[in-house]
């Protein structure tokens, strides 16, 4: 599938910040950037600093009262989908070591205060059959309700408010995945079909010696989405970092068929 990305941001600082960009789509074997151009107004030189565990790069910059961001880019998936429930668990002591920091909690995925309520709802269950249940039940159970969560939102919050937006689907099912000691990350990623449309954020779990894309939200098929990074949590793929303060003034994202 080729898809075409169009990505503006407008922020209005309030004083000269380092930013921290990260909307280019990554290079990677199963999704190939045919074209891409990052232009922004507002800056001084950009520097590419490539993206955790080598996926993608972020982008420093530094303006002093407004940037604005404009992303356009073309990209060939060729993903086949695969089945979760088809794919066994990796024994712990085979994962590479590069994998192995995606078993533990971090700060938006406690995965740790999630054990007796996995190993209680899902404990006769394994390896992507697990998961896959746990992304059925975050979808039929999670109501995503834009603005129901802030910065500070945890996958133990959301799994109390029973609602959210992308990353707090994302974050809920890394911290299940990861309570039944499997590797999972957050990637942050653009998708066809996200409504509204946005930034998306999915779910990366480690089987069979690969990584594999589930979005609990539903509303990405893993065939289709673009990763951009990937990372321990939201804290990891933050498409703006401002090192400062800012308000928005015009976000836009639009994904479509190419």
């Amino acid at each position: 599938m080729r898809l075409a990305i169009d990505v503006l941001l407008d922020y209005r600082l309030g004083a000269p910040a380092d930013l921290l960009l990260a909307v280019e789509a990554a290079v990677l074997a199963d999704q190939r950037v045919i074209e891409d151009r990052l232009t922004t107004w507002g800056t001084g030189p950009l520097t590419p600093v490539t993206g955790e565990d080598g996926v993608g790069q972020r982008t420093w910059a530094r303006a002093a009262e407004q940037v604005r961001v404009h992303y356009r880019a073309t990209v060939e998936v060729d993903r086949p989908a695969p089945t979760l429930g088809a794919l066994d668990a990796d024994p712990l002591a085979q994962l590479p070591a590069s994998v192995v920091g995606y078993l533990f909690p971090s700060r938006y995925c406690p995965s740790d205060r999630f054990e007796p309520w996995v190993g209680r709802r899902f404990g006769d269950l394994a390896g992507g059959a697990k998961v896959q249940a746990m992304a059925d039940w975050v979808r039929a159970n999670i109501a995503y309700v834009p603005g129901a969560s802030d910065a500070t939102t945890t996958a133990a919050d959301s799994f109390v408010r029973r609602e959210g937006v992308c990353r707090d689907f994302a974050h809920l099912l890394v911290a299940a995945v990861r309570a039944a000691d499997m590797p999972a990350r957050v990637v942050g990623c653009y998708a066809p079909g996200v409504h509204p449309p946005d930034f998306h954020a999915v779910a990366e779990v480690w089987l069979a010696g690969g990584w594999h894309l589930v979005d609990p939200t539903g509303l990405a098929d893993p065939a289709t989405i673009v990763r951009v990074g990937v990372g321990r949590d939201a804290t990891d793929i933050s498409f703006l970092t401002v090192f400062g303060t800012a308000m928005l003034v015009e976000q836009r994202v639009a994904v479509t068929n190419a």
